[in-house]
């Protein structure tokens, strides 16, 4: 589940903007606009290096150039930009700390209170609750910190900003940053946020479609109860209603423990998702209960068993899914550097350029493993693999716990979120922090019931909570929200220590989302111990090696199709929504015929297709592929210690550059080589 994020309050629009891999010389960074001439640039860097000497002409040159890039005549004349750099540019070192520690300070309190606001006015959307209103939804889609750029450039704040803390470029960060220090690297981060002017309107404009889009897939639910097969019958209970994709994909994983009619009910599953993918699901079933349906047939019946005529969705999802595309690509233009989503993404909010993440894809997928775990998935089921296996979690040894004895164990010991919430330190505790580390962590966690699957929500200022979202039925937590939660924990413990703990709020938060994915995952794949269900074995590190394999299998072509996607939107920006639909379906087909129907069958089979991230959250998804493969790095860098001490050591680094990160963490770049041996030492462990 991902780790939430507003998306156009700091930490997204800063990443989305802030960055650049480009080699230029600075002069060749200048935006649209020519008010301020070259020459004129020219001259006042030339003064300020007459004046102030040699060991200030990087910082001179890269900070001239960056207002120049930034100044509009709105902003004064040619006289005030040079004025301003004149008497702007700090040499004196302990006063350049002085202006660091003021804007590091105030940027806190501003983004800590916007990002409260924006909370609370999405309260509605996201949490269980009454029927959301269209006064709700303008509410939640407004962005209140929308019109905070066009306010520091008017009271040059961002201009002082960019002046005196020089943007460097990924590939700069990549050679210099080893021999960085940490007010350095603070220097750095300050140095990201003022390098773009996106109107406050277009800010507007992303936050409500990203809103919009949130709230369709947050309603996006299926009454499993309602579904009948050719026979006529019900297979799941009458109270089970599953969001897509999550709860949906969660199912078909915890039937692979009922051997009398799991395979039935898989089955029913895969061809819903299908169905959603294709977009020929009726509109009627779709988050209600008002009618039943045989996904097999497509036929809709009435409460009295009557044929009702379907109306299919159609294009829904795929218009919504455009829709984000054009809200995005508006910030095209105020990214020079970065002129499309995709490089945003990868080299700018990642740090990871978008060709070295497809090579660890491309390299996974293809590896000889593939073909030998699925032998042995074989061996383990009896039977051919079907394209659902995709989704196989039972790497496990001995037999898998039927999800009704866990959700029976979970609603019992967590009736309501209270219950959860109190029972956070105890998690802790169970995981290695001491008592009361675990305490001052979780005295900055609250829990409430989502509407959703479930999303993590750190503060942005310390000492303000992190927020943790899962279903709660009425009868309490079941398995699947229990281990939503456990995985959206794990993001909230990320949260807290690197706001908290981190020596520089510029360095707060860590390099990208996947390695808060990594936590989540770290913390989901030990849900059942902390339940007191899982006995340490010998065996466990070979499973976790295999299951870490098998989630990487299955989201890193996942990925790649979100990647074709937006590859394809961007060399088609006129497409209708039939047109997004086709080519997504092209996509998953493309993809699943080249690494996925020689193990799985399927000759041309959609199913990469059903990701719900892939419609309300452009470009999310290579995170989770690069969050398992981290998660493992330091799985294993943790095994044998104290999983507390080892994951404060790692993530109090901050928000420095990934590989450097990684480096520091665990001794090596994010590689898929240690995964792929450790996959097939425990395939040759596990056969004998």
């Amino acid at each position: 589940m991902k780790k939430f994020l507003s998306f156009i309050l700091s930490p997204f629009l800063i990443g989305l903007v802030a960055c650049n891999s480009s080699d230029q010389n600075n002069k060749n960074r200048m935006q649209t606009t020519d008010f301020i001439s070259e020459a004129k640039v020219e001259a006042i860097v030339k003064q300020l290096k007459d004046s102030l000497g040699e060991s200030h002409v990087f910082r001179i040159e890269r900070g001239v150039w960056q207002v120049a890039d930034l100044w509009r005549e709105t902003d004064g004349t040619v006289d005030d930009f040079s004025d301003f750099c004149k008497n702007s540019f700090i040499s004196d070192t302990a006063e350049l700390s002085r202006l660091f520690n003021t804007l590091e300070r105030n940027l806190e309190v501003i983004y800590g209170y916007y990002h409260k606001i924006d909370v609370m006015l999405k309260a509605p959307l996201q949490l269980e609750g009454p029927e959301i209103t269209p006064v709700d939804m303008m509410f939640g889609g407004y962005d209140v910190s929308a019109h905070l750029t066009d306010d520091l450039y008017a009271n040059q704040i961002a201009f002082i900003t960019a002046l005196n803390f020089p943007f460097y470029t990924l590939k700069e960060k990549t050679e210099l940053g080893e021999n960085w220090t940490r007010k350095e690297w603070a220097y750095a981060r300050m140095g990201d946020r003022s390098t773009a002017r996106v109107p406050a309107a277009i800010l507007q404009d992303i936050s409500r479609t990203i809103t919009e889009a949130d709230a369709y897939i947050s309603d996006y639910n299926i009454y499993m109860g309602e579904l009948r097969n050719e026979a006529g019958e019900q297979l799941f209970p009458s109270t089970m209603k599953l969001i897509s994709h999550w709860g949906l994909r969660d199912e078909l994983k915890s039937n692979y423990a009922d051997k009398e009619r799991g395979l039935e009910k898989q089955q029913m599953v895969y061809k819903v998702m299908q169905r959603i993918i294709d977009q020929s699901i009726p509109l009627q079933v779709i988050n209600s209960d008002n009618y039943s349906w045989n996904p097999i047939t497509n036929e809709l019946f009435d409460k009295n068993g009557g044929t009702v005529a379907s109306k299919p969705e159609d294009t829904r999802r795929y218009g919504v899914f455009l829709k984000n595309f054009h809200a995005m690509r508006q910030l095209d233009t105020y990214s020079p550097d970065y002129p499309t989503q995709l490089v945003r993404a990868f080299d700018g909010t990642m740090e990871v350029p978008q060709k070295d993440v497809e090579e660890l894809f491309r390299g996974l997928l293809s590896s000889p493993q593939v073909k030998e775990v699925a032998s042995f998935i074989e061996s383990r089921l009896g039977r051919k693999l079907e394209p659902f296996d995709i989704w196989y979690n039972g790497f496990k040894s001995g037999e898998g716990i039927p999800e009704d004895e866990l959700t029976a164990i979970t609603s019992r010991k967590y009736p309501d979120a209270q219950a959860l919430e109190e029972d956070l330190p105890n998690i802790l505790v169970k995981l290695g922090w001491k008592p009361a580390k675990a305490k001052e962590i979780t005295s900055l966690v609250t829990v409430d019931a989502s509407r959703g699957a479930g999303h993590a929500w750190g503060a942005e200022m310390r000492n303000d909570v992190a927020r943790l979202r899962t279903r709660i039925g009425a009868e309490g937590l079941d398995y699947k929200g229990y281990n939503i939660a456990v995985h959206e924990f794990g993001h909230n413990v990320e949260q807290t220590i690197t706001m908290n703990d981190v020596d520089y709020y510029m360095l707060n938060g860590v390099p990208n989302t996947a390695f808060t994915e990594a936590v989540a995952f770290l913390f989901q794949k030990r849900d059942l111990e902390l339940l007191g269900l899982k006995n340490p074995n010998p065996e466990d590190e070979y499973w976790l090696a295999l299951d870490n394999f098998w989630s990487c299998y299955e989201i890193m072509g996942v990925s790649l199709v979100d990647i074709q996607v937006w590859e394809w939107l961007y060399a088609n920006p006129n497409a209708t929504p039939e047109q997004l639909k086709e080519a997504v379906i092209n996509a998953a087909k493309e993809v699943w015929n080249t690494y996925y129907a020689g193990i799985l069958g399927g000759k041309d089979e959609t199913l990469l297709g059903i990701y719900s991230h892939m419609i309300d959250y452009p470009l999310y998804l290579p995170n989770y592929p690069m969050g398992h493969l981290i998660a493992f790095q330091i799985e294993q860098q943790v095994r044998g210690k104290n999983l507390a001490d080892e994951m404060y050591r790692m993530y109090t680094q901050g928000s420095i550059i990934p590989q450097h990160w990684m480096k520091n963490a665990v001794g090596s770049p994010i590689s898929i080589e240690p995964l792929l041996a450790a996959t097939h030492e425990a395939l040759q462990a596990l056969k004998k």
